[in-house]
C-alpha cells in the first residue's frame, strides 16, 4: 500500500494546470511494483473529484484561456527580454525572419511552436531590425505585419464571440428575441439580422437567421 502522505503529495502534483513531474518521479520511483499496481487500479477514484471540476470546462473556456495566455506571454517577453538596440542590422537575417513570420502567422490560430517563434523574434530584435523585418514582410506577403499578427491573435477571440452569439440566439429564440432585436437596433443603429449577415457566413449564418425569423412568427 502507498503511504498516505505519498498519496497526498501525488494529489498536489496533479492539481491545477500542468503536472509536477519531479514530484511524480520522486514518489512513484521509490514505490515497489505492488504499490504502483495498487495505485494504478485505484487511479479512477483518485482523479474523480478533479474530473468533476473539469467537466465544467468546455472549448470556449480553453480557447479563452489560450488566447489570454498568448497575449500575456507576448507582453511579458516584450517587456522583460534583452534587446540589442545598436545601429547594426543584418539584412539577410531580417529577411529570413520575415519569411519565417509569414509562414507561421498566416495560419488560423497559432500553435505553441509558432507562438514561440513569433515571441522570440518580436521580443529580442532591435527596433531598427524590426523595421527591416516589417519591410521584407510587406514585400513577401503584400500585408502589414502588425495587422496580420493582430488578426491571428484575434482568431480565438472571434471563435469565442461566435459561441456566445449562438448561445444567446439559440436559448432566446423562443422567449425574448423580439426585445433583444429591438434593443440591439436601438443601441447600434442596425438590425441584428443585417449585422449577422455581415459577420457570419455559410450554414452558420443561415441557421442563426432562421432562428431569428422564427422568433418573429
Amino acid at each position: 500500500m502507498a503511504a498516505s502522505d505519498d498519496v497526498g503529495s501525488l494529489a498536489r502534483a496533479f492539481s491545477g494546470l500542468g503536472v509536477d513531474e519531479q514530484a511524480l518521479i520522486s514518489i512513484l520511483g521509490k514505490w515497489h511494483p505492488e504499490q504502483r499496481q495498487h495505485f494504478r487500479k485505484g487511479t479512477r477514484d483518485f482523479f474523480i473529484q478533479d474530473e468533476r471540476q473539469f467537466e465544467r470546462w468546455n472549448d470556449r473556456h480553453i480557447l479563452q484561456l489560450r488566447h489570454e495566455f498568448l497575449r500575456l506571454k507576448l507582453l511579458v517577453a516584450v517587456l522583460s527580454s534583452y534587446r540589442y538596440e545598436g545601429p547594426k542590422v543584418n539584412e539577410e537575417t531580417a529577411k529570413l525572419e520575415a519569411k519565417t513570420l509569414s509562414d507561421v502567422i498566416g495560419k488560423k490560430g497559432l500553435n505553441t511552436k509558432d507562438e514561440d517563434v513569433v515571441i522570440r523574434i518580436l521580443s529580442t530584435r532591435s527596433k531598427l531590425h524590426l523595421k527591416v523585418i516589417y519591410k521584407h514582410y510587406k514585400a513577401i506577403t503584400g500585408n502589414y505585419l502588425d495587422e496580420v499578427l493582430d488578426e491571428s491573435l484575434r482568431y480565438n477571440a472571434d471563435e469565442i464571440s461566435k459561441e456566445a452569439l449562438s448561445r444567446v440566439i439559440v436559448t432566446r429564440a423562443d422567449t425574448d428575441m423580439k426585445q433583444i432585436k429591438e434593443e440591439y437596433h436601438g443601441k447600434y443603429g442596425v438590425s441584428l439580422p443585417k449585422k449577422i449577415e455581415e459577420v457570419a457566413n455559410g450554414n452558420y449564418r443561415d441557421f442563426l437567421l432562421t432562428l431569428i425569423a422564427r422568433s418573429g412568427e
